[in-house]
């Protein structure tokens, strides 16, 4: 089977090539990718080559597909597999297989498999390690964002704290306590409010951060506090561009700093913000990941010593946070769909994952079938005026709270150009 694929040749080298996938073989499944969400980790990837560590030595010769936030329908199923798949069955993928140990990842290492393709060749070891993951939904962008949504999730649960007198560790936040989201105002920061007013464990205060009133305030009217406060959350969004930043977030805590905290960019002025706000057995999660592999921040010690704070870290999710994700999505008690402002098709996959961080809002959403330029969900009116198909997103998106959806997602595989290769 042919597939039309975007793959990595080296630093920023980015080619989308049609070419024979491997056949499914006994211990293979090959599958119709239809979207992918491009993540910053991609545009990390293309940024740095084979100096990534997910992107093999070889990338010139052998190229992987890049893109890891995907999902779309299983076409063939291998012998070894028939039990457990079939042609027909919806899935999503959890790239981080730690198969044997690597750090070999879909999206990154591997030359048939990646979000960024028409059609996949799933190997073995992606099944032998569970991350083929069946999805009963209906919406597959949904799917595809299950996996940052699993990170998001992943972040949550790897947070500590500690009885006081003891040693023992409780993971997770504090239900019930203080927790601080600084430039929490993108795409994941949307998804970090998300599950904390609507998750399993609440805290009973969240404050969001950014110095953008604009993306505070789309972020109030998706996120409201009166629907937090239905929920048991005092939501509360606060611009910090002001001056002594720290002392406000503190008098909003009630001068005891914050249980848990989690910083969404990597800029040291934000993290030692965070810092600054911890209270007695403060959690700091540094959420963002760096491109510099020498960033740092300051972080105070004494308070580390006297006052028990301290960091954690997470990169991605496993596999149940991802079946979590689907099950939260499922139920309806979250909606990643705020995550998104721009959607297009495979032929918009090089230039966004290349200038990503140069494009604004949140989440890129590619339908991998159809020839669709990036367009923001806001600019949707707009190029309506010359394109009959942005006219009608735009009408379907105005009755879903400016959000992508299902019917959205519909209207896009039913009448968007195919991809012509």
């Amino acid at each position: 089977m042919k597939t039309t694929a975007l793959r990595i040749h080296g630093k920023m080298d980015l080619r989308l090539e049609t070419f024979e996938l491997p056949p499914v073989g006994d211990d293979g499944i090959v599958a119709e990718v239809l979207c992918d969400s491009i993540c910053m980790s991609s545009h990390k990837a293309a940024k740095q080559g084979p100096a990534h560590k997910r992107v093999p030595d070889d990338c010139a010769t052998t190229p992987p597909i890049i893109g890891h936030e995907f999902s779309g329908r299983l076409v063939e199923v291998g012998a070894k597999w028939a039990d457990q798949f079939a042609p027909g069955d919806k899935f999503g993928i959890q790239p981080a297989l730690m198969y044997k140990g690597s750090l070999d990842a879909p999206g990154y290492s591997f030359p048939t498999i990646g979000g960024d393709a028409t059609h996949v060749r799933i190997p073995s070891c992606v099944m032998e390690m569970d991350c083929l993951l069946k999805y009963a939904g209906d919406a597959y962008f949904m799917a595809s964002l299950s996996e940052p949504v699993s990170c998001i999730i992943g972040a949550l649960k790897a947070q500590y704290h500690m009885t006081p007198g003891s040693y023992e560790h409780h993971m997770g936040i504090v239900e019930g306590g203080k927790c601080a989201c600084l430039a929490s105002a993108g795409p994941m920061g949307l998804g970090l409010i998300d599950l904390l007013v609507h998750g399993d464990r609440k805290p009973a205060l969240v404050i969001v951060t950014d110095i953008d009133q604009a993306r505070l305030d789309r972020a109030a009217s998706i996120l409201t506090p009166e629907d937090a406060k239905a929920n048991g959350v005092e939501l509360r969004y606060v611009n910090t561009r002001i001056d002594n930043p720290v002392g406000s977030l503190l008098d909003i805590s009630g001068g005891t700093g914050f249980d848990d905290v989690f910083v969404m960019v990597p800029v040291a002025p934000v993290v030692e913000q965070g810092g600054a706000i911890l209270g007695r057995d403060g959690c700091l999660n540094f959420f963002a990941g760096p491109t510099d592999t020498a960033f740092s921040a300051n972080f105070n010690f004494y308070d580390v010593h006297y006052g028990g704070t301290h960091i954690v870290g997470t990169s991605g999710g496993n596999t149940q946070d991802m079946r979590d994700a689907l099950a939260l999505m499922g139920a309806g008690r979250i909606n990643p769909a705020m995550m998104i402002t721009h959607v297009g098709g495979l032929t918009a996959a090089k230039e966004t994952t290349l200038h990503l961080p140069d494009i604004p809002g949140g989440k890129k959403l590619l339908y991998t079938q159809v020839d669709l330029p990036l367009t923001a969900i806001d600019d949707f009116a707009e190029a309506g005026k010359d394109n009959p198909l942005f006219a009608e997103l735009a009408e379907v998106c105005d009755r879903h709270n400016g959000l992508w959806s299902l019917e959205a997602e519909q209207l896009v595989l039913e009448k968007a150009p195919p991809l012509v290769v």
